[in-house]
C-alpha cells in the first residue's frame, strides 16, 4: 500500500455555523443516518493503528466536518499521542485541519504550531461577502471572529491557508476579494466552486455558480495573480500552481484537476468509510475501519468502480485541445447522463474560455521555469 490519506470527520456533520450553501448539510439530508455525533477515542485509536500499519512512506490525516474543532482540543491531542504510539514504521505523518475558525483560541493556536498542523480557514472575502452566507446558528455574521482567528494563527506562526467558496456573488466581486486578501497579507489561497444541492438542477439557487460566471471569475483571478507573480509579489493559488505543475510534467496534488478520483478514505465519526467527501452517501459506503480491513474497503471500492468510472471521459473531452490540462475537472461537477454514465463537466465552457485566455501566459511561465529562470516572487 502506498502513502495513505485519511480524512476524519470527528464531529460528523455537526457545526456551529449555518452556511447557506453547505454541501455536507445537503448530504446529511440524503442518507439514513444524518449525523454520527462525536467520534470516540476508541474508534480513533482503531483508525490510527490500522492506517499507520497499512501505509508506506507517509500517512496524512485531515480533519474536516461539519466543524472538526467541535470534537475538542483533547481529541486532537489524543490523535497526536496515538500517532506517536503506533508509528512503528517511522512514517512521515502530516496533519491538517479545515475550520470555520469559531472556536480557535490561544490554546488551539499553540497546539497547531507545536504539532505542525496545516490549518485551512474558510473565508469568503471581505465582511459583506463572507457574512452573506457564512452565518452562525443565531443568524449572525462570522467575519470578525474569523479574522480574529487568522490573527491568532499568524501570531503563533501556524501554517495556514484561506479557502474561499466561489458563489455567484464572490465570482462577480473577485477583484475586491483579491485586493482585500492582499491588504491582509493572505497569500495562500484556494478557491472551490460552490455546489448545488444533490437533487436540484444546476443554477437554481441564489448562490449558484453558472458556467459563464465561473469562466469570467477564473480569467479575472488569473489576471490579478499573474500581475503579482511576474512583478515579484508572491501569491499562491492552488489551482494555478497545479496547472503549472502539470504542464511541466508533474502529477497534480489536487485530485480535482487530475482527471481521475484519488484513493481516499473519508471516515465518519462512527468509523464508516467513503471514497470521497462529496460522496458520503449510503450507496457509496465502503465499509468501516472499526470492523473491516483496508483490503475489504478496496474490494468494495472496486465493486463501485468509483475510481475506474471517473477515469472515463466523453469523446468530446478526448477530442478537445485542452484535455491535458482540463481533464474533465472534478467528478462531482460532471453531468450524469442516461444509465448513470458520467458525462462532461458542468463548467466545460468555463474551462475552455479560461484556457484560451490564459494559456499563452501559462506557457510563458513554464518556459521560464524550464530554463531555470526566475519569474516573480515564486523564485522558480
Amino acid at each position: 500500500m502506498p502513502p495513505i490519506n485519511v480524512m476524519l470527520k470527528p464531529a460528523s456533520g455537526l457545526c456551529n455555523l449555518r452556511c447557506r450553501y453547505c454541501f455536507y448539510a445537503d448530504e446529511m439530508k440524503n442518507r439514513e443516518v444524518s449525523s454520527y455525533g462525536l467520534m470516540s477515542e476508541e474508534t480513533l485509536e482503531v483508525i490510527v493503528q490500522k492506517a499507520l500499519a497499512e501505509a508506506e512512506g507517509q500517512c496524512t490525516f485531515g480533519l474536516q466536518g461539519g466543524e472538526p474543532t467541535l470534537a475538542g482540543l483533547d481529541f486532537l491531542k489524543k490523535l497526536v499521542e496515538l500517532q506517536k504510539k503506533y508509528n512503528k514504521k517511522n512514517l512521515i505523518i502530516n496533519n491538517a485541519l479545515q475550520t470555520n475558525g469559531m472556536l480557535i483560541d490561544e490554546q488551539w493556536a499553540e497546539f497547531f504550531a507545536e504539532n505542525h498542523f496545516l490549518v485551512g480557514v474558510s473565508l469568503d472575502g471581505d465582511q459583506s461577502l463572507h457574512d452573506l452566507y457564512r452565518r452562525d446558528a443565531d443568524d449572525k455574521g462570522t467575519f470578525d471572529r474569523v479574522m480574529k482567528t487568522v490573527s491568532l494563527l499568524e501570531q503563533h506562526g501556524v501554517e495556514y491557508n484561506i479557502l474561499t467558496v466561489v458563489t455567484a456573488q464572490t465570482a462577480k466581486r473577485i477583484g475586491e476579494i483579491y485586493k482585500f486578501f492582499a491588504r491582509k497579507k493572505l497569500r495562500y489561497q484556494q478557491y472551490i466552486p460552490c455546489l448545488d444541492p444533490l437533487e436540484a438542477d444546476r443554477g437554481g439557487e441564489k448562490y449558484s455558480l453558472t458556467p459563464e460566471l465561473y469562466g469570467n471569475f477564473m480569467k479575472k483571478l488569473f489576471d490579478l495573480w499573474y500581475d503579482d507573480v511576474v512583478n515579484g509579489r508572491f501569491i499562491y493559488i492552488r489551482y494555478f500552481e497545479n496547472l503549472l505543475g502539470m504542464m511541466l510534467g508533474m502529477p497534480p496534488e489536487s485530485c480535482g484537476v487530475s482527471g481521475v478520483c484519488s484513493r481516499q478514505y473519508v471516515v465518519e465519526a462512527d468509523g464508516s468509510v467513503y471514497p470521497c467527501d462529496f460522496y458520503m452517501l449510503d450507496s457509496y459506503k465502503l465499509g468501516s475501519l472499526v470492523t473491516d480491513s483496508f483490503d475489504q474497503l478496496e474490494e468494495r471500492r472496486k465493486q463501485l468502480r468509483f475510481i475506474e468510472d471517473s477515469a472515463i471521459w466523453p469523446s468530446e473531452c478526448m477530442n478537445c485541445k485542452w484535455v491535458r490540462v482540463c481533464r474533465n475537472g472534478c467528478r462531482r461537477d460532471r453531468i450524469m447522463g442516461e444509465d448513470n454514465v458520467i458525462g462532461k463537466n458542468y463548467f466545460c465552457q468555463s474551462y475552455k474560455a479560461f484556457f484560451e485566455y490564459a494559456m499563452p501566459r501559462l506557457s510563458e511561465m513554464c518556459r521560464a521555469i524550464a530554463q531555470n529562470r526566475r519569474y516573480g516572487g515564486n523564485g522558480r
